[in-house]
């Protein structure tokens, strides 16, 4: 297989699926090595690709069809939890954090949270490295999640599950 179709190879899988693919899977799969995959997505990002570096692996940019930006606010670990699952529970996607910081300004994190086992598993490592929470320079726990669900009334619904969690930022 030559590098060109290698990379078609790539393209094909994510476009297969909605759930992030690590670099290893898609080495095993390939017959390569997981730095051959890692130079192979950074040659379809320079192309114009939209592929996401999430911590779980990759993932096409836009595969949902509704988007939203929500408001929220908190600053515990439980109340994390209990956003995440207001959206999965809900048939959404918690895509991104993004947080205002006074140096850097916007920052934003890539999460690609969809189960309430992967909403676990961020916390649990969240709990591990506290210091690594962009959460942590949001002023007064105040950030904005880009949210993705399969139409407007699992939005509308996750909307409410967050306002009534009392994690809806709302002035």
């Amino acid at each position: 297989m030559t590098a060109p179709q290698r990379r078609e190879q790539i393209l094909a899988v994510l476009q297969q699926t909605d759930a992030p693919v690590s670099a290893t899977a898609l080495a095993g799969r390939l017959g390569v090595s997981r730095q051959i995959v890692v130079g192979d997505v950074a040659l379809l990002r320079a192309g114009g690709k939209q592929i996401l570096a999430t911590p779980r692996g990759y993932l096409l940019e836009g595969r949902s069809s509704c988007t939203a930006t929500l408001a929220c606010c908190h600053d515990t670990g439980e109340k994390m939890l209990e956003e995440f699952y207001a959206v999965v529970d809900q048939g959404g996607r918690v895509e991104d954090v993004t947080v205002e910081n006074p140096l850097y300004g916007q920052i934003t994190g890539q999460l690609q949270i969809g189960t309430r086992y992967e909403a676990q598993e961020f916390v649990r490592r969240a709990n591990r490295d506290p210091d690594g929470l962009l959460l942590n320079m949001a002023a007064g726990g105040v950030h904005l999640h880009t949210i993705s669900a399969p139409d407007p009334e699992s939005l509308e619904r996750i909307r409410r599950a967050l306002a009534q969690a009392g994690i809806l930022y709302e002035t």
